[in-house]
């Protein structure tokens, strides 16, 4: 997977916009970031999952998906290794991370096939 397709994939979620933190791109649902490019490195993402989320993803993808470094990472902040991703692996990450951090009132309203299973 590249840099262009998680962003693509990040952007194309329900009210979904890109912006910047502590200088890497980051990607926000009503002005909450739910996913990173460019930490800790340039071919890494990273998605904010709950911790459950995260020990299936580590488990089942562990050359794709580690968690992210002290307290994020215990919290769920779970790095994406970008080479290693498949886009439809990626796609239900970004998408729970999207689920985790929207309002629930803007998550009621998609369509949960949309979404993440």
């Amino acid at each position: 997977m590249t840099i262009e397709q998680f962003r693509k994939l990040a952007l194309s979620l329900p009210e979904t916009s890109e912006s910047a933190h502590m200088g890497h791109p980051d990607f926000r649902v009503r002005g909450k970031i739910f996913a990173t490019l460019g930490y800790p490195d340039k071919g890494s993402g990273c998605c904010m999952l709950t911790a459950a989320q995260q020990k299936r993803l580590v488990t089942s993808e562990p050359d794709v998906f580690i968690p992210a470094a002290g307290a994020w990472g215990r919290a769920g902040a779970t790095t994406v290794r970008l080479r290693s991703a498949k886009v439809d692996v990626v796609r239900k990450a970004l998408a729970n991370a999207w689920c985790k951090t929207a309002p629930k009132t803007l998550v009621r309203k998609v369509p949960p096939d949309t979404l993440a299973p």
